[in-house]
């Protein structure tokens, strides 16, 4: 979710369940040549580019990608919070030897992203599961065997996070494996922000938050088990991200720099 939005919203959707009436309007909007997902609102939930529906388009879910610095090949990696499903068709398609998994409330958001981006069918490597996100990290049976956790969880009133309890974060943070990673999609210039890293901050071995993009989104990471940051490695890890897949990677490494210099959340 990011907050830049066109104003020309053009297509509007609705849940056909009847089990949960509190969604919004699944809306979208299109221009210069990318389509935006909305939840009735001008708050933009995600974004394609029509030419390159695998790319990433926005940069705030690029840096959700960070985890790439430290993970050459992860086993398992869950989304929670579909969006327009762009890092889930990223990794599905980056990491052929993965199993991505995509948590979503909302089924008009999954039937959306089959039938308006590009969201491939189901396999035996890619499973789209409607639930609750709470429900599924607190389940025993999915703790310790993800190694990267991206959480992406807003809804049409974009004020944080929906899930932001300590609670929740012990939960994705269990849900990790030794050296597994989350990236938290946050507002950083909204109260929620700072409400949200003080929860994640007992939960994970370290929290690292990444420059402010988009007037307002903060990635943090979380670390289950912070390695060494060893910046010359890292710089040299940027380098190869950048050739194999365009993202801008080294800005990461340059953030995660910052971060650490300026003293982290769990250091204040």
């Amino acid at each position: 979710m990011t907050r830049k939005a066109p104003k020309n919203l053009v297509l509007q959707t609705s849940s056909r369940s009847g089990r949960r009436p509190k969604f919004a309007p699944v809306t979208l909007s299109e221009r210069d040549g990318v389509r935006y997902l909305h939840f009735g609102t001008e708050w933009i939930q995600g974004a394609m580019q029509l030419r390159k529906p695998d790319w990433i388009e926005l940069e705030y879910a690029q840096q959700m990608m960070a985890w790439m610095l430290f993970i050459d090949q992860p086993a398992h990696i869950v989304q929670l919070g579909l969006g327009t499903a762009g890092l889930t068709k990223f990794c599905y398609r980056n990491y052929l030897s993965s199993r991505v998994t995509a948590v979503e409330l909302n089924p008009s958001v999954i039937n959306v992203c089959h039938s308006m981006f590009k969201l491939p069918p189901e396999d035996d490597r890619l499973s789209i599961l409607t639930m609750d996100a709470d429900e599924f990290v607190h389940d025993r049976s999915n703790h310790g065997g993800i190694d990267v956790l991206q959480n992406d969880l807003y809804d049409a009133t974009a004020r944080g996070p929906v899930l932001d309890s300590p609670a929740f974060y012990r939960a994705c943070a269990a849900c990790l494996s030794h050296d597994g990673i989350a990236t938290i999609n946050l507002f950083g210039d909204h109260p929620s922000s700072l409400k949200n890293l003080k929860a994640m901050v007992p939960a994970f071995d370290a929290v690292i938050p990444l420059p402010e993009v988009h007037e307002g989104n903060v990635v943090a990471i979380g670390f289950k088990n912070l390695p060494g940051l060893d910046f010359a490695d890292l710089y040299e890890r940027a380098a190869v991200i950048r050739d194999i897949t365009r993202l801008p990677a080294r800005s990461w490494v340059n953030g995660i720099k910052s971060a650490v210099q300026a003293g982290l959340p769990k250091d204040r």
